[in-house]
């Protein structure tokens, strides 16, 4: 255990969310994603599991520590309902609640088609792969910078 640092951040993850650098994206997805494919053409090839948590409890961890990117107007990205693009299944709106929160405001999510996601995932640096049991609870996170004070 490490203080202020959530347990769910296991040594794995904590790894790959220091590696990142400003602008890559992380894909955090539910357990119907075809992660062990998309992992193996991100950057790192990595694939890292967090079954028996749900998205939102894993985004809130991660972005706990994760900065997102704040020179992009969506720094996070949500899955497309097949069919219904407009729609925002109960996981998305829980991912929104995670996001406002870290943020401490309204910040508002992208949203991308299913097979583009899957495509833009491919070029992610990472897979997180959760075992949120609800579709559509596939999100890109981009990272963002912090600053030294001047």
């Amino acid at each position: 255990m490490l203080k202020s640092i959530d347990p769910l951040l296991n040594a794995d993850l904590l790894y790959i969310l220091r590696a990142m650098g400003h602008g890559d994206d992380l894909v955090l997805c539910d357990a119907n994603f075809p992660a062990e494919t998309v992992a193996r053409h991100t950057t790192t090839g990595k694939l890292v599991r967090l079954d028996g948590i749900g998205v939102p409890r894993a985004a809130r961890a991660i972005l706990s520590v994760l900065p997102l990117d704040s020179f992009v107007e969506q720094p996070v990205l949500r899955m497309e309902v097949v069919g219904h693009p407009d729609e925002i299944p109960r996981v998305q709106q829980e991912m929104q609640a995670e996001i406002d929160r870290a943020e401490g405001r309204p910040l508002s999510m992208g949203s991308i088609e299913r097979f583009a996601f899957y495509e833009r995932a491919k070029q992610g640096f990472a897979v997180v792969a959760t075992g949120e049991e609800r579709g559509y609870g596939c999100f890109l996170l981009k990272k963002g910078v912090i600053l030294a004070p001047p």
